[in-house]
């Protein structure tokens, strides 16, 4: 477990004079002007991100941080310059097991991408600025972590690029991919290519054992109802299932719960909500909640009935979902799930590939731990890959 030390109540940044300064916000005291800049950042990233955006962020370090580890900060054009980038941090005493000093991207377990929020084209200057502040404060030591980054995009080439420029190359430390949907084909042929013929023909007969239980449809919230009324029913839904049996549903924490509710309610109110539920009659037999950020979108959250398991539920809606295709806005959606997912990797056929990445701080004493920590890592992940089968020779 990563133990974080409190960040100094103040950080010092750059000079009034200066072209371009680092501030550390209280996310819950945000003057109208950042808060609107913030907003206004959103639309113009390098690449989105909801879970930085201030709709989702700002409760996430109210409730999902109690004891107040992260801090918002905030890459500045000077003093009354435009805002450049946003990025939560932490200040981390430990690196896995290793007693290591470090600053680390901040997230929660619901928090499913690591960019910072960035405008686009400036991705080089922000990550610039960025480190040279980490270079001079006190409690930034050794390296900057940045968990989930999309990999070879243009965040993840621009600090690659300001590590070397600084004299010491960035080390991505770990890789993932997961499920993603991407693609120009439509919803109806889209399914056809990704899913065996086989599957289709069950998937349609459980539709149609399961259209003889009731009326069945699909519906999607458009903001003629209470966005609450379908906030409480995924929270039960996903609460009656393995993960409420598990104590890692939404609802089983009381944290959690307040932040869900919040950030749905916040995306509906700032036209970032797309969920979709199917029902049986009046019940919902599964749930989707999908966050929009054009040009993507992000699958943030599923939930489906275990007693009518027999239906695939879960599926049948994620067919449904495909319609997203068809949006003109959106060009791919995240799938936010884990590597290897059972149902959704045998629905959508892309793949977004991920990066964890250290990027070296500028002091000799931070450049030489860091440069022994970059040998320890890859000669552990050497030790640990699987020895190469070797072919016989002809």
């Amino acid at each position: 477990m990563t133990v974080y030390p409190a960040f100094p109540a103040t950080a010092a940044a750059a000079p009034d004079s200066a072209p371009l300064a680092v501030r550390i916000v209280d996310p819950l005291a945000l003057s109208d002007d950042l808060a609107a800049a913030w907003d206004g950042l959103a639309d113009e990233a390098s690449e989105p991100n909801p879970f930085v955006e201030r709709w989702c962020l700002q409760p996430a370090l109210h409730l999902l941080d109690p004891a107040r580890e992260a801090r918002l900060v905030m890459v500045m054009g000077g003093r009354d310059g435009p805002l450049i980038g946003v990025m939560p941090l932490a200040s981390a005493v430990k690196y896995g097991p290793l007693p290591l000093r470090h600053v680390t991207g901040w997230a929660h377990p619901n928090h499913f991408h690591g960019a910072p929020l960035v405008r686009a084209g400036m991705e080089h200057l922000f990550w610039s600025i960025l480190l040279g502040w980490c270079d001079a404060a006190g409690w930034a030591h050794t390296l900057i972590h940045v968990p989930r980054l999309t990999g070879d995009a243009p965040l993840h080439r621009a600090l690659a690029d300001v590590s070397r420029d600084r004299g010491a190359a960035a080390e991505i430390v770990h890789r993932e991919e997961r499920a993603l949907l991407e693609s120009d084909l439509s919803p109806a042929a889209y399914w056809d290519v990704a899913v065996r013929a086989k599957k289709r023909k069950e998937l349609r007969r459980q539709a149609s054992r399961l259209a003889e239980e009731g009326r069945v449809s699909v519906r999607r919230w458009t903001g003629e109802e209470p966005i609450e009324q379908w906030i409480g029913a995924f929270l039960d839904l996903e609460a009656r299932g393995w993960k409420g049996r598990a104590g890692s549903a939404l609802a089983s924490h009381g944290d959690t719960e307040a932040w869900f509710r919040a950030i749905v309610a916040a995306a509906a109110a700032a036209g970032r909500l797309d969920m979709r539920a199917l029902v049986l009659n009046d019940r919902p037999l599964a749930m989707l909640v999908n966050f929009l950020a054009v040009p993507g979108a992000f699958s943030f959250k599923t939930a489906f009935d275990e007693d009518y398991a027999r239906f695939s539920p879960g599926v049948l809606l994620q067919q449904a979902n495909l319609d997203l295709l068809d949006d003109p806005r959106i060009a791919w959606v995240d799938s936010c799930a884990a590597p290897g997912h059972p149902m959704i990797d045998s629905v959508w056929r892309e793949r977004r590939h991920l990066v964890w990445v250290n990027a070296p701080l500028g002091g000799s004493g931070d450049r030489l731990r860091f440069r022994a920590l970059a040998t320890a890592e890859r000669l552990w992940r050497r030790w640990k890959r699987p020895a190469a089968k070797v072919e016989d020779q002809p």
